[in-house]
């Protein structure tokens, strides 16, 4: 049996809300930080950064209001690098590592470095400040999938501030950016994924990755006070579809023990929303409309009534029984098979010769063409990314060899089966506290195909479930009327973008920010600002 690295690459991950074991990470964390750091005050030390800041980097503009008087600010030389390091007893077993790098886009203050776990793991970071308004636009976590994808293909390839351009060599400055109207945060993770790496320890699961992201969000905030305050959106695609459920349910249970043990060192996550692109959610729904995709979609590469699509069928309802067996169990011994066969489903499709991220394009797998990821930026960003001046300048000791994608932390996740649980389920609790749900994908995916995208909705069990499966489908626009796809939602009192939302866009595929990038860009700029998604008018967002 054959399991391509294209199906690897995109089996999201996830565990069933008691496969969380909080008590081990940031609740234990919190209950620290009440015992140990309730007694710090409000109080910032202003001087501490600015003695600090001269030393670091010419423009630095520091880490401002945010400073609590137990946090430790040095200046520290590591691996030839010289970073703004920031540890708080608190956190004992964390230190994060700050540069501010100029590449990519001059344009705005940028940060990066590391999150430093045990002295033994260390999690790469990039983040963007808003071009327009930082102080009041929402800051937005993007997570990349895989697993084993680094999340800063998102930045160069799709919605960060530049482009990769000219075979690795140069980036070209991005119009439709994210960054144009939110402060964006890339994270490289789990350990092990891009710039981010281990001398021992490295995860195979979503839940424990989760916790690791938790932490690392935690002290970004209380580093940087500025951010704190701003409305938060977790969004991503792919394997994110499972990274997201489990990071958003950390994030909203330590929330709630913080209401009930007021810690003042540690800030609240101030999460409103989730943001899942052509993500692998469900897998149960997701899996069983691969044949409704690959026989009766715009782009369906096989007619039907024909052999390939009963064979497709009959296997598709194999591999929703193993999966059934997964989210029963819960256990490696049903969830390991369940992916193994469910993903095996593609193999005739990818021996037709297309782009199995967009069925619209061809691949040539060699690397003189599109290597084989069927995109040739991704090797464009791994000759640019292993420089070792633009490795100085982002902080990324020399040591490090970038990779777009870690096969081996995808086989990990794969032996794990943390990819066939079931990350929907962590949701409605979310939802029930109005952190609102949007589901988006392109309709030339066939990994992650949006006919299951949309399921993930319609099988989600929240108070909003009716109300959604009878709201219209609307036609999502451009402001001059361009058809960029359809949308339908459900909302409380029936304003805004919606509780729960689903957009297909006609003219994209796996990667819809790369795609489609003015219908991205639109989509998610009324969405951050809570606005109907379906209605036309003169700004874009």
């Amino acid at each position: 049996m054959r399991l391509s690295t294209l199906a690897l690459m995109a089996t999201p991950a996830l565990a069933l809300p008691n496969y969380l074991r909080l008590s081990n990470g940031p609740s234990e964390l919190a209950s620290n930080l009440a015992t140990h750091a309730i007694s710090s005050t409000q109080a910032w030390l202003q001087d501490a950064v600015s003695n600090t800041r001269n030393s670091v980097q010419k423009g630095w503009k520091g880490v401002q209001d945010g400073l609590d008087q137990e946090l430790k600010v040095e200046n520290i030389d590591k691996d030839g690098i010289e970073y703004l390091a920031l540890s708080h007893p608190a956190f004992p077993l964390h230190r994060l590592r700050v540069v501010k790098p100029e590449l990519c886009d001059s344009s705005v203050k940028q940060l990066s470095g590391y999150l430093d776990i045990s002295e033994t793991r260390h999690l790469f970071f990039w983040f963007q400040e808003s071009r327009q308004n930082p102080d009041e636009d929402p800051l937005v976590l993007w997570l990349n999938g895989g697993p084993g994808c680094s999340s800063t293909t998102g930045l160069l390839f799709e919605l960060g501030g530049c482009n990769i351009r000219d075979k690795g060599e140069n980036t070209t400055f991005n119009e439709y950016s994210w960054n144009s109207i939110a402060n964006v945060l890339y994270l490289d993770q789990p350990i092990g994924v891009g710039y981010s790496y281990a001398d021992e320890g490295e995860v195979n699961n979503s839940p424990a990755a989760a916790e690791d992201v938790y932490a690392f969000l935690v002290l970004f905030i209380s580093k940087f006070r500025e951010y704190s305050e701003l409305d938060f959106h977790i969004a991503g695609e792919s394997y994110a579809g499972t990274y997201i459920p489990n990071i958003a349910s950390v994030v909203h249970k330590n929330n709630i023990a913080l209401d009930l043990v007021p810690t003042p060192s540690i800030p609240k996550i101030n999460l409103k929303s989730v943001m899942i692109g052509n993500g692998l959610t469900d897998p149960y729904a997701q899996f069983g409309s691969v044949p409704d995709w690959a026989c009766n979609s715009t782009y369906a590469p096989y007619d039907d009534p024909s052999p390939e699509c009963d064979s497709l069928r009959t296997r598709a309802s194999r591999c929703q029984g193993l999966i059934s067996g997964c989210y029963k169990t819960n256990s490696r011994f049903t969830c390991v098979p369940a992916a193994l066969y469910c993903w095996s489903m593609f193999n005739e499709l990818q021996d037709l010769g297309l782009n199995m991220y967009d069925v619209r394009k061809t691949c040539d797998k060699s690397p003189e063409k599109d290597g084989p990821l069927c995109y040739r930026e991704m090797g464009w960003m791994e000759t640019y990314l292993n420089k070792p001046d633009v490795k100085k300048e982002l902080g990324a000791p020399e040591s490090v060899t970038f990779q777009s994608c870690n096969m081996q932390i995808n086989q990990n996740f794969l032996l794990h089966g943390d990819g066939m649980h079931y990350a929907g389920g962590l949701l409605p609790d979310l939802v029930e506290d109005d952190i609102r749900v949007l589901v988006y994908a392109g309709q030339a995916d066939m990994l992650v195909n949006y006919i299951g995208c949309a399921s993930v909705l319609d099988n989600l069990q929240t108070g909003y479930l009716a109300s959604y499966l009878a709201a219209p489908v609307v036609n999502f626009t451009s402001p001059d009327g361009e058809v960029f796809g359809y949308t339908k939602s459900a909302s409380k009192d029936g304003k805004g973008s919606g509780n729960v939302a689903f957009v297909a866009f006609h003219n994209a595929g796996h990667m819809v920010p790369h795609d489609d990038p003015e219908a991205a860009l639109r989509m998610a700029g009324r969405w951050l600002k809570n606005e109907p998604l379906a209605v036309a008018d003169d700004e874009w967002w």
